[in-house]
């Protein structure tokens, strides 16, 4: 059952698309497998708790299919995030990573033995282990703080069904998966709040879409949050997918998708590259706000 579940993507937002651009394509090597224009906010917040004119770009190191990939959300109207202390890191493994931030001038921070810490523009920590990129998804986890490790293990092991692979009491943090070979969840207790300041992802996993409402129905009996109950949402031109929005104890936004109609909406798309270059470069948001005076939201 639990086997069937995917690790898909996470959610980040966006303040300086070019910039970003240059970051996952230039710096971290990835390719953009699909890129989506939206002229109203999600049904399901995707893009955040903005209603306006937004933009989906799907960036990774392969397929969606078969890479846990990122997703990219822009808000024309908002210029910059406040980060939290809600995303600890993505960890990934390619040499060439390393050597092409060294070769762009783009920081990067020695953290511990063959090990590299470099960031994103909003401030998103990339963890960047110096080894050659493996032929198979090089991205190994994602990594997030927690108030009380025992209660999100229990969470995302008994509740959601994940396998733990590692408990580190010392360092105080679990990493959990549905599989071995996909990108795996750290969980790192910060013995304090956590906050996901107005920059806060979301974690994005595919289940066979009978499961969906079962999910729900859980998360209802242990009184447990549920952001979004079940919603059908549509992408212009392409396949409409079912998804359920969850939170878990400490608030960290979960999205479950129907595995059917999202493999069919996550095929690559040759085209994504020039879609996102096209969008980028006829964004005239920053002169509409300057012509009119205004500042963007800086939310």
């Amino acid at each position: 059952m639990m086997a069937l579940r995917r690790a898909l993507h996470f959610v980040f937002k966006v303040g300086d698309r070019p910039r970003t651009a240059t970051f996952y394509r230039d710096v971290l090597g990835m390719q953009i497998l699909r890129h989506e224009e939206f002229e109203e906010g999600c049904k399901a917040t995707c893009n955040g708790p903005y209603d306006g004119k937004w933009s989906k770009s799907m960036v990774g190191f392969g397929p969606e299919d078969n890479h846990f990939v990122v997703e990219l959300t822009y808000n024309y109207g908002v210029a910059e995030y406040r980060l939290g202390n809600d995303f600890l890191g993505l960890t990934l493994q390619s040499s060439q990573a390393v050597s092409n931030a060294k070769r762009l001038g783009w920081l990067l921070v020695e953290a511990g033995e063959g090990m590299f810490v470099t960031e994103a523009p909003g401030g998103y920590k990339f963890y960047i282990v110096d080894k050659e990129q493996p032929e198979a998804d090089p991205v190994q986890k994602v990594t997030l703080a927690v108030s009380d490790l025992q209660r999100s293990t229990h969470y995302w092991s008994s509740l959601l069904g994940m396998k733990i692979y590692e408990k580190n009491e010392e360092k105080k943090s679990a990493l959990l998966g549905y599989a071995d070979n996909q990108c795996k969840l750290e969980l790192q207790d910060i013995q304090g709040t956590v906050d996901h300041g107005t920059a806060f992802g979301r974690i994005a996993f595919s289940c066979p879409r009978e499961q969906l409402p079962a999910i729900e129905a859980l998360m209802k009996k242990e009184n447990q949050k549920i952001i979004t109950p079940l919603v059908s949402l549509d992408t212009p031109g392409k396949a409409t997918v079912e998804v359920v929005i969850l939170a878990d104890p400490d608030g960290h936004e979960i999205c479950f998708v129907g595995d059917e109609a999202f493999r069919e909406l996550s095929k690559s798309d040759p085209k994504g590259n020039s879609l996102l270059d096209k969008a980028m470069a006829e964004d005239k948001s920053d002169e509409w706000f300057a012509k009119h005076q205004k500042q963007k939201a800086h939310a």
